[in-house]
């Protein structure tokens, strides 16, 4: 299977080394953002959900009008929009960009979080919505209508919609979360199951359990590895760069980057990353759990360091374990997007190519 490349669009200059730039939806920099992925070869780019930002299916609409061929990941939490709504709006916005939409669903992990938009349910019961929802979506998308539901969460009749999804049965279902409830619901629903930086022990564990899940439902996932790639042009100047970001970050956060044990994050994807950083900052040889630490393990903030050549392959191993797509961002991130387009990504895939055609050719063989 080809190897697929995500970035992350932000909807202004803002990492956890750059703090946020005053204009709070920068047109310019959404452009040149998703202008720069398209021109480096990722296939999609995340378009991120926060309480607070900006809203992601019109920063996703107006990236796609920026670009020809990108593709657009569009992170969305249940519970916020009727399913019915949201299975129109996302098949809307893959209308409008010729077929370049997929969905991320994000059930949410973090309770303060969900609250800021009113939504006061438990973990497992966001969980069993997200199972309610999904199957709405698909059900709005596939089924010529009108079609009925009456479920826990949600319930409605004679509903049908006169718009489609482009792409064939519907777009794609990337899925998010690492407790038993989530890897439940992404067993049953997911295109692709994304997990967070993890080592190679780790990646091996939790795919084996969704494979698992996915295996009852009479149904195959594919893999998504979300990393933060330090390229430098040795290994040491890599590992300096590491060591820079991880200083500045420290110097951003203050007080709140030495006291991230004092509270323990509510969701498992986080408390895996630090029990990966509880083994050590590098493990697997290049990969570096030094941002994570500091941040309390919150989102993708575990890292590949080292040359374009040593964190291509490094990422071809985690290929080899299952993995077929890499949402990989940097904490400079224009630059850094540019960067990997530059060398990163053709190098990538150049050495799996590489690596599928000798095991072919093996195989031939015996």
């Amino acid at each position: 299977m080809d190897v697929e490349f995500i970035g992350m669009i932000h909807h202004r200059h803002q990492s956890e080394i750059h703090p946020p730039a005053p204009i709070v939806l920068d047109r310019g920099y959404i452009r040149d953002f998703a202008q720069a992925a398209e021109a480096g070869g990722f296939d999609r780019v995340l378009v991120g959900y926060f309480s607070d930002a900006p809203d992601g299916f019109l920063v996703a609409a107006h990236a796609a009008a920026c670009t020809e061929r990108l593709g657009f990941l569009l992170a969305h939490r249940p519970g916020f929009v009727a399913p019915t709504l949201a299975a129109r709006k996302l098949a809307t916005l893959d209308q409008i960009t010729g077929g370049r939409a997929a969905l991320h669903v994000i059930s949410g992990g973090d309770d303060t979080d969900q609250r800021r938009d009113g939504d006061t349910l438990s973990k497992d019961e966001r969980y069993a919505r997200t199972d309610e929802y999904v199957t709405i979506l698909k059900r709005v998308w596939t089924e010529p209508g009108p079609i009925d539901h009456h479920g826990r969460y949600y319930q409605f009749e004679n509903t049908s919609t006169a718009v489609r999804c482009v792409q064939s049965p519907h777009i794609p279902i990337y899925f998010g979360g690492a407790s038993d409830a989530a890897i439940e619901v992404a067993g049953k629903h997911a295109d692709v199951y994304a997990l967070w930086g993890e080592t190679q022990a780790q990646v091996r564990e939790i795919t084996a359990r969704v494979r698992a899940v996915a295996a009852r439902y009479g149904r195959t996932v594919r893999f998504s590895l979300s990393l933060r790639p330090v390229l430098a042009a040795t290994e040491d100047a890599a590992w300096a760069r590491a060591e820079r970001i991880k200083a500045r970050i420290v110097e951003l956060r203050g007080k709140a980057a030495l006291q991230v044990t004092d509270h323990a994050p509510a969701n498992e994807g986080s408390r895996r990353l630090l029990a990966a950083a509880a083994s050590g900052e590098r493990l697997d040889q290049r990969l570096w759990t030094g941002a994570a630490a500091v941040t309390g393990g919150r989102g993708n903030t575990t890292s590949l360091v080292g040359t374009p050549r040593q964190v291509a392959e490094a990422l071809a191993d985690y290929y080899d374990l299952g993995v077929t797509t890499f949402l990989i961002r940097g904490f400079d991130p224009l630059d850094d997007a540019i960067d990997y387009g530059r060398e990163l990504l053709p190098l990538t895939r150049r050495l799996i190519g590489e690596r599928r055609a000798a095991t072919t050719q093996t195989q031939a063989a015996e």
